[in-house]
């Protein structure tokens, strides 16, 4: 999976979540993805805690394996440097604000035509088209506009949110799909296409059972915490030393818990034969299997539940992920070496992932990192260089360095 996508090269004019998470799986499988950043930098650069020497973990979460580039397409020279960029590219990722990519002459529509064969993807809030199409949004925000919020918490409970940008991943997840369709599409007739991948669709995609649900019976989901609307028992348990997480909806798994906790009459309590009559009367449910659970601690149900094949787990926090043995052998935590900073864990590709990320990782760039570099590539010299970063159009540390060592004498 590493070289899957190898000799391809994407130029991402994206930030935060969505959009990186793109272009960083895309990084993962092998393109050559080139992040350019304006040279105040990417947002998501800046949204701690979590800190990374002066850059947000967040930052280096969505986006590494990148090379950077820091340019001011705002500015005349800039922009002539940007349609150089996308004239090398296989694919363009952005996720601008509907229109300001067209402002800019930058629009698939404006560049398809030199580049028949370019995949140009646009990530924003509600798409490009309609009457919500000039709204900025963000993870929460689309949490909130989409529904989603509405499933999350408890009936009595303010509204809460799912507190990993679960939007903007999936997002980018579903932008990564289109653009690998597309380059499939375009092996057999050479041609690119524009992908027009929002976050209220990708939203609204995460709630195929609660919508459709909705759509069948007329009934609003109400929140139900940890509790599965469609089926029960499927939701955690107060242990004595902690929760557990059951799912024993099937026939056969009902009857195989109230054997192992002790409970063989709610088997034939006429409130509890089936799975949507233990919905209908989930409470009174979990008041009974609550007495029962509370007498041992979550380890010592595990053993007894799995050994009759009812699906459980712990509910673990973070500190229990880093130590998870599943977690190791799947090498989904891979240690990032950051200069300045050390190694730094975060989670890995997913798929095929004990090979995948078992390769190395190279770590988020800095801002600009390698805009020197990718203008050499580019054909300018460095008398152009040096005329680009006076002018403000493109920025590097080393330029930042150089200044720095020059007022020093």
């Amino acid at each position: 999976m590493r070289n899957a996508l190898d000799g391809l090269t994407v130029i991402d004019f994206t930030q935060i979540g969505a959009g990186p998470t793109c272009t960083m799986l895309l990084a993962d499988m092998g393109a050559r993805v080139i992040k350019v950043e304006s040279p105040a930098g990417d947002i998501g650069r800046t949204l701690g805690p979590g800190w990374v020497g002066e850059d947000a973990a967040l930052f280096h979460g969505f986006n590494r394996n990148k090379l950077g580039m820091a340019l001011d397409f705002k500015k005349p020279e800039g922009l002539a440097i940007a349609r150089r960029l996308i004239a090398t590219a296989d694919i363009v990722v952005e996720s601008m604000r509907p229109g300001v990519m067209q402002r800019a002459g930058l629009a698939h529509s404006q560049v398809a035509a030199q580049h028949p064969s370019l995949i140009y993807c646009s990530i924003s809030a509600y798409g490009q088209q309609g009457p919500y199409s000039q709204r900025a949004g963000v993870d929460g925000v689309l949490q909130a506009d989409s529904g989603l919020m509405s499933l999350i918490g408890t009936p009595d409970g303010e509204p809460c949110k799912v507190q990993a940008p679960i939007v903007d991943v999936t997002t980018g997840y579903l932008a990564c799909i289109g653009i690998l369709a597309k380059l499939q599409q375009r092996s057999r007739d050479g041609r690119g296409g524009h992908l027009d991948v929002s976050l209220l669709n990708s939203a609204l995609a995460l709630q195929q059972s609660s919508i459709t649900s909705y759509f069948a019976d007329g009934e609003p989901p109400v929140p139900s915490g940890s509790a599965a609307p469609y089926s029960a028992p499927n939701q955690a348990f107060e242990t004595k030393d902690g929760w557990l997480m059951v799912a024993a909806y099937s026939v056969e798994r009902w009857a195989a818990l109230c054997e192992v906790l002790d409970l063989r009459h709610l088997e034939k309590d006429p409130r509890f034969a089936t799975s949507p009559l233990r919905v209908a009367n989930r409470d009174a449910m979990t008041r009974e299997l609550t007495v029962a659970f509370m007498r041992r601690t979550a380890d010592d149900w595990i053993a007894p539940l799995q050994a009759v094949d009812i699906l459980c787990a712990k509910v673990t926090g973070y500190t229990d992920i880093a130590a998870h043995p599943q977690v190791a052998a799947n090498a989904m935590l891979p240690a990032v070496e950051v200069p300045g900073f050390g190694k730094l864990r975060m989670p890995g590709f997913p798929i095929n992932s004990a090979s995948v990320n078992a390769t190395g990782m190279n770590p988020a760039p800095q801002c600009g990192q390698h805009t020197q570099s990718i203008l050499r590539e580019l054909g300018c010299d460095d008398e152009e260089i040096a005329s680009l970063a006076k002018a403000g159009a493109v920025f590097s540390p080393q330029e930042e360095a150089t200044v720095a060592l020059a007022d020093a004498s």
